[in-house]
């Protein structure tokens, strides 16, 4: 469950949810086949599909230097009907 940052919870995800889609961030190195594979394993649901893509990165500015933040992807899964995934409230580093 390494690959799995934390979830997300904003307007589009909490409507999602009534769906059966779940998000949340991943990491940017990680594929679909090992994320669904993950989902099923740790909560024990069906994986129906999975849709992803990758953040903007933002620029942040430390004195003279610019650098950026990490780049994350971010998946929405679908489940089978009668499966459900309880949230992941803490946000992992």
């Amino acid at each position: 469950m390494d690959g799995i940052k934390y979830a997300v919870f904003t307007e589009k995800s909490i409507r999602l949810l009534g769906n059966n889609q779940y998000t949340s961030n991943v990491e940017s190195g990680s594929t679909r086949t090992e994320i669904k594979h993950w989902v099923e394993l740790f909560f024990g649901v069906k994986v129906i599909a999975m849709n992803s893509h990758r953040l903007p990165r933002k620029g942040r500015k430390r004195g003279p230097i610019m650098g950026h933040t990490m780049q994350y992807r971010r998946m929405i899964i679908t489940l089978q009907p009668g499966y459900s995934i309880p949230p992941l409230i803490e946000k992992r580093t």
